[in-house]
């Protein structure tokens, strides 16, 4: 075969977690991966900059080429399926042509992250790599200075749009639980922990190891809604080390 006939390798899709915020919290092989990359995608609100994207803003080589998945941040539906499968067509030329595409994902790609649509879309047709990052899970328990969970205690993790009841009920079953997704529904949650008479066993983080990070018992949070990346962690043990820490911002 001639030179300039030779086969082109596709390249490799990476699934790069950068965990909660704070840069210093990215692996080392995200950060290798990163600083190497020729193609980095991540997701993009369309009315401001990306979050994923401010994370990783220090490593990411000038001459990079960059792809920016335009996902529509409100409450009204979108059309997902077609974000996604475009992004992941934009994507694929990348990796058939030969590049390595490293794909940036606020926390861990696999919890909750949007990189699951673009794996699903690409997985049987390149090779995929997903590099975990450190969870907003995790993060909020080390900013609350709270263990997730203790001894055989079953921890929950709870969206919080869900309905009271199914919440509620979750609760019950629950030794230790995560409400995720919190936005608008704070002042409903904490309603109905209050209803359960598990108010003084929760604790409240938002944005959550930056530098506007707020770390709080519920019962001091407002009444008027949280940001998106805010988080419940409650107990319902009676380890005093437990407790939900004294308010700070």
């Amino acid at each position: 075969m001639e030179p300039d006939q030779a086969v082109t390798r596709p390249g490799t899709l990476y699934g790069v977690g950068l965990g909660p915020g704070d840069p210093d919290l990215m692996t080392v092989k995200a950060h290798r991966l990163i600083a190497a990359a020729r193609v980095i995608a991540y997701p993009a609100p369309d009315d401001g900059p990306s979050f994923a994207r401010s994370i990783a803003a220090d490593l990411i080589p000038e001459d990079a080429r960059e792809i920016p998945i335009i996902v529509p941040m409100r409450v009204e539906r979108f059309p997902a399926q077609a974000v996604y499968d475009r992004a992941a067509e934009e994507i694929a030329a990348e990796l058939a042509a030969g590049a390595n595409v490293v794909t940036l994902c606020e926390g861990d790609p696999f919890f909750y992250g949007s990189f699951m649509y673009l794996f699903e879309r690409l997985v049987d047709r390149f090779a995929c790599e997903i590099v975990p990052g450190v969870t907003s899970l995790t993060a909020c328990a080390a900013r609350l200075r709270r263990p997730l969970t203790a001894r055989t205690d079953v921890l929950t993790v709870i969206p919080g749009p869900l309905p009271d009841e199914e919440i509620r009920a979750r609760i019950e079953a629950a030794g230790a639980v995560a409400i995720m997704k919190v936005g608008r529904h704070l002042p409903r949650l904490k309603r109905l922990l209050g209803e359960m008479g598990l108010l003084d066993r929760a604790g409240y983080v938002e944005r959550a190891t930056l530098a506007s990070e707020r770390v709080l018992p519920l019962a001091e949070a407002g009444e008027a809604g949280a940001p998106y990346f805010s988080m419940i962690l409650l107990y319902k043990g009676e380890e005093a080390w437990m407790l939900p820490p004294r308010s700070s911002s």
